[in-house]
C-alpha cells in the first residue's frame, strides 16, 4: 500500500526513534506533523525533510504529560495538514533504579510521559479518525513492556501498561477500520539508552533507530485488510 500523500504525526521525533520514523515516512512521500519538547530539533529536521522529500513537516512543541498542550499542538498541526491518517506513539522517557530509591515523584513522571503521554494523544487524534473510517496507530513499547527486571520498575510499569493500553483501543476502533501496532524492540542505539548506561555496542551489530523506522513502515504498508498487532524486534548478536 502506498503511502505518498497520507498525514501523520511523531511524538518524540526530534531525536532517536522518532526522528529516524519521520524520515522513513518523508522518504515514502508522507506529510508530517512533528512533536518534541525542543523546538531547535523539530526547526531543524523539519527544514531538512521539507528540502530533501519535498513534504510538508511541521513542528509543534509539546510535553506530552499535559494534555492542554496536546491538544494545542494538534491544532497547530492539523490546521497545516488537514486529517491526519496516522500516529506514532514513540515519545518516551526512562530512568532506572530500585522501588525503593526512586523518588515517588521521579517514577511518577515515567507513568506519565510514557503511558498518560500515549493516552492523550490517542484521545486527540482517534475522534478524527473513527470519524473517516480509517487510520494506523503504532505505539513504539519496548521488550521492557514484556518482561521485567531489577531497576526497571518505573519503566517496565509504564511499557506493560502501553501494552494493555495498545491490545484494549485496538480491539474498540478495528470496527473502524483503524489499525493499532505495538512495536516492542530491545535496547536501541539511542540517547536515552545512552544517556541510561545501557550497553549499546558498535554500530554494526547493535541495533539502530532506523531499524526500527523501517519494520513501522513495513507494517503501515500492509494491505489495509490486515495489521501487525505487536511486533518485536531484537538485535541479532549484541556485542
Amino acid at each position: 500500500m502506498s503511502l505518498k500523500n497520507k498525514k501523520a504525526i511523531i511524538t518524540g521525533a526530534g531525536k532517536g526513534i522518532g526522528k529516524a520514523i519521520a524520515i522513513a515516512l518523508a522518504k515514502e512521500g508522507v506529510h508530517l506533523g512533528l512533536i518534541a519538547r525542543t523546538a531547535e530539533d523539530l526547526q531543524s529536521l523539519g527544514k531538512f525533510l521539507s528540502e530533501e522529500y519535498d513534504v510538508k513537516a511541521i513542528g509543534a512543541t509539546a510535553d506530552i504529560s499535559v494534555e492542554s498542550e496536546v491538544e494545542a499542538a494538534y491544532a497547530v498541526i492539523s490546521q497545516e495538514l488537514g486529517a491526519v491518517d496516522i500516529l506514532i506513539n514513540n515519545a518516551g522517557i526512562a530512568q532506572f533504579g530500585n522501588l525503593l530509591d526512586m523518588e515517588s515523584a521521579e517514577w511518577k513522571k515515567i507513568v506519565d510521559i510514557n503511558l498518560m503521554g500515549t493516552y492523550h494523544m490517542l484521545r486527540t487524534v482517534l475522534p478524527g479518525m473513527v470519524e473517516r473510517g480509517q487510520g494506523d496507530v503504532i505505539n513504539i513499547s519496548s521488550t521492557a513492556g514484556e518482561r521485567g527486571f531489577a531497576t526497571g520498575s518505573a519503566y517496565n510499569a509504564s511499557k506493560f501498561a502501553v501494552m494493555g493500553l495498545t491490545e484494549a483501543v485496538l480491539q474498540e476502533v478495528r470496527k473502524h477500520n483503524i489499525r493499532v501496532t505495538a512495536l516492542t524492540p530491545s535496547t536501541v542505539n539511542t540517547d536515552l539508552a545512552v544517556n541510561n548506561g545501557l550497553k549499546i555496542g558498535d554500530e554494526e551489530h547493535m541495533m539502530q533507530p532506523e531499524d526500527v523506522a523501517e519494520l513501522a513502515v513495513a507494517a503501515l504498508k500492509l494491505p489495509s485488510r490486515v495489521f501487525v498487532k505487536s511486533a518485536g524486534l531484537w538485535t541479532t548478536n549484541p556485542q
